[in-house]
């Protein structure tokens, strides 16, 4: 309590003396040339702007440089307002309006270092991270400008609790939480990087490929915690007091993530589902598009992608289309009536699947005589694709419609209820009603 009483009298004793300092006529003038400085900064940077073509200017330049132009364009208005401030102090000098201009000094050098910052850091793609670089670091110089650097470490360093064998402070929440989103920041940037390699390896099988990436980004993620605390200066061996709750955390509350975890491990090793085959588990068909930690997507192919857990796929019974290889066989029922030759049926239908361009040749497709019905012969046509991702439910359909335009061609007659046979009448009936496909009735006589 005493360290925040006198952090606060401490605060508070510098707020009053630049307090009164800023009542001064020499910093009064030095503040209203500021003012104006940043004025026409932002003037002059908004008409050079809009007389620029960033795009036109730097067609064929390298990817850097055009990165560095578009930084310089972004922060022009901060470097006009440090050139028209440094103007300004080496005019007071010279004209012995005050001997060191030490307000206009303190607003150049805060300037400068953050349009360095923002130029070095603007390199970084992800803006949240660029964000916490830029203003930690012009934190940091900003406090060491004004010579503050120094006794705010020692405040923030002053008050601590001891927690098991750590002493944690501010200043070391604050220096670990920093460099924790660096390092992670750097080890995701780097693992990306990798697994985009990784991908482009032509040797590599898919769930190989995923498994080395995973791995990768497991072990670097790893490795980036370990290098930020051992920096911050923190012992492991003081970190024994969580090992017990960290484990009771694994074992109660973490159980299904840890589960889905190395059930994930699991499927990437065995190579039992992998990205881009075709499965069923459940009630859910699709193809398997990304295989995460925790969960793997199957694209249903009508917009949705189910987020199955890793889980289920060791649990459940889950059917790989695409397992050894692409084949798989479809098959479509059909009834014909007695009257009819059965092998012409069977003959009109290996011809209705072979007239569909996903049908393949080899293996042929095959109609098998299934069953002698009540009132009809019951056939099963088989027939094989390539390629199940494109869809199986419409595929089978270009099959029964070809096989509906082909029996009637041969002559073979698909039996129907009695209430559709009169409705089929009552169109004949009417001269209107359009004949059916080869000028024959598939209805039986």
């Amino acid at each position: 309590m005493d360290d925040v009483q006198q952090l606060t009298a401490t605060i508070t004793e510098a707020f009053r003396t630049v307090g009164h300092q800023l009542t001064l006529p020499r910093l009064l003038l030095q503040f209203g040339l500021i003012v104006l400085a940043a004025i026409v900064g932002t003037l002059a940077a908004a008409l050079i702007r809009r007389r620029i073509d960033l795009a036109t200017l730097a067609v064929g330049w390298p990817s850097f440089l055009r990165e560095f132009l578009r930084l310089l364009l972004a922060n022009l208005g901060a470097i006009i307002f440090m050139l028209v401030v440094v103007v300004m102090r080496a005019a007071l000098i010279s004209l012995e309006i005050t001997k060191h201009a030490y307000l206009l000094g303190i607003a150049t050098s805060l300037v400068t270092a953050w349009v360095v910052i923002a130029l070095v850091a603007g390199l970084i793609r992800n803006q949240f991270v660029y964000r916490l670089v830029a203003v930690s670091a012009w934190t940091m110089a900003a406090l060491s400008i004004l010579g503050l650097l120094q006794p705010t470490m020692t405040q923030l360093d002053s008050m601590g609790v001891m927690i098991g064998g750590l002493r944690v402070t501010p200043l070391l929440a604050i220096k670990t939480s920093v460099l924790l989103m660096l390092t992670l920041w750097a080890a995701n940037t780097a693992s990306d990087f990798l697994e985009r390699r990784v991908r482009n390896a032509a040797d590599l099988t898919p769930s190989l490929q995923v498994l080395i990436g995973k791995l990768i980004r497991l072990l670097l993620i790893t490795f980036a915690i370990l290098i930020a605390l051992s920096t911050v200066g923190i012992d492991f061996s003081a970190l024994a007091f969580f090992s017990g709750a960290v484990g009771v955390g694994f074992g109660f509350g973490l159980q299904k993530i840890v589960s889905n975890l190395v059930s994930g491990i699991i499927l990437l090793a065995d190579k039992s589902i992998k990205p881009g085959d075709v499965i069923s588990v459940g009630e859910n068909f699709g193809r398997v598009g990304n295989m995460g930690a925790r969960f793997t997507s199957v694209d249903t192919r009508d917009g949705r992608e189910f987020l199955i857990p890793n889980e289920d796929f060791i649990t459940q019974r889950v059917a790989n289309w695409t397992y050894s290889n692409d084949l798989v066989r479809l098959f479509v029922k059909f009834n014909t009536t007695y009257a009819s030759d059965p092998r012409k049926a069977q003959t009109a239908a290996i011809e209705a699947a072979l007239s569909i361009e996903r049908v393949l040749r080899k293996p042929e497709p095959a109609c098998m005589l299934a069953a002698f019905g009540a009132t009809s012969i019951e056939y099963e046509l088989w027939f094989w694709i390539r390629d199940p991702a494109a869809g199986v439910a419409n595929v089978k359909s270009e099959v029964l419609l070809a096989l509906w335009d082909t029996l009637g061609k041969q002559g073979v007659v698909i039996p129907t209820p009695g209430p559709a046979r009169v409705i089929y009448e009552l169109a004949q009936e009417d001269k209107s009603a359009a004949p059916p496909a080869a000028g024959k009735s598939p209805f039986p006589s």
